[in-house]
């Protein structure tokens, strides 16, 4: 399995001959690497309905005949835009041909801006994603705060690679990141969701010093083999 970082919170998952993103926020992201226009895709998983999470998605989604995973309110109003969503909830698991996803809890919003016609559309609840396949456990915990039941998604989950928030403001800060990593027991941490916006500006090292596990700070377009 190869798990690459793409700036803010995109992830990309290599897995079975399948290619699997996660909160493909490409256009108007200043940190991707990535290019919307020749992005390829199989699966695309989303964490909540944000613009900065769902980003390209439709897009995506149809160019490459792709499925997407998301929130039940969420998959629905991509559906009504012509994507193939597969809606689930939290606390949900679906075994796909690609692997198993299983949604979380997370503390946070979940609203899709329509800036053309000044309309906040809801969908629902925002998630945490446990994704496994080939033995291993990535856990990308979305946008969310820190809250004690990650204690249990660490005592029921090993966990070999997680991606946090340390932006602050919207999400996690480092500490309470920091918090985060300690609690749910990963072998490996990421940081993300950090420097796109003025506002969640942060130094990754800083975060990745304060771990008693072992972290690292990808840049847009690096990779790691599980």
């Amino acid at each position: 399995m190869k798990v690459s970082y793409h700036g803010h919170s995109v992830v990309k998952i290599e897995t079975n001959g399948t290619n699997i993103l996660i909160d493909p926020f490409i256009t108007g992201n200043g940190q991707t690497d990535l290019e919307a226009d020749n992005t390829k895709a199989d699966v695309i998983l989303l964490t909540h309905g944000h613009n900065d999470h769902v980003g390209d998605t439709v897009d995506i989604a149809k160019r490459n005949d792709a499925l997407v995973v998301a929130p039940f309110e969420l998959a629905t109003y991509l559906g009504f835009q012509g994507v193939n969503a597969h809606p689930m909830h939290i606390g949900g698991s679906h075994e796909f041909a690609f692997g198993t996803v299983k949604l979380t809890q997370a503390f946070h919003g979940s609203a899709y801006t329509e800036e053309e016609n000044q309309r906040i559309v809801y969908t629902g609840m925002p998630a945490g994603i446990l994704f496994s396949a080939e033995g291993k456990t990535i856990y990308h915990a979305g946008d969310t705060g820190l809250f004690s039941d990650l204690k249990l998604i660490g005592e029921r989950n090993r966990i070999d690679l997680a991606f946090l928030p340390i932006g602050d403001n919207f999400t996690m800060g480092p500490e309470d990141a920091a918090t985060a990593a300690e609690w749910i027991q990963a072998s490996h941490v990421v940081p993300v969701h950090y420097d796109t916006f003025d506002v969640i500006k942060q130094d990754p090292q800083a975060f990745v010093d304060l771990l008693s596990v072992k972290g690292s700070v990808m840049k847009a377009g690096d990779s790691l083999d599980l």
